[in-house]
């Protein structure tokens, strides 16, 4: 929806609890993600790489948020970014359950 997904992520005040990468099987296919859990909801975003070069210009002097993780101050430094894959998903509205590797 156009009007409440322009407000969501503005909260000054919306705690980051955990994030990370982890593989989605989506039907027959499998995606490579980042997710962000937050204290009222979990968002999840589809990791994309940039496949242009920067030109020979170093890539670690790219500004990037001290707040997030190593791994995706590298990911983002290496010209890569994360899309909004779905709508974010409330926690009261979400059922975690343990499942076997496949």
């Amino acid at each position: 929806r156009e009007n409440s997904s322009e407000n969501i992520l503005s909260s000054a005040n919306r705690l980051l609890l955990h994030e990370g990468r982890l593989m989605l099987a989506e039907s027959t296919r499998l995606l490579d993600v980042y997710l962000f859990l937050f204290e009222d909801f979990l968002l999840i975003t589809k990791i994309k790489r940039n496949k242009k070069k920067y030109g020979g210009s170093d890539t670690s002097l790219i500004p990037v948020c001290p707040s997030l993780t190593p791994e995706l101050q590298s990911f983002v430094r290496e010209g890569g970014f994360c899309t909004v894959l779905d709508q974010p998903i409330p926690l009261d509205r979400l059922i975690l359950k343990n499942v076997e590797p496949v």
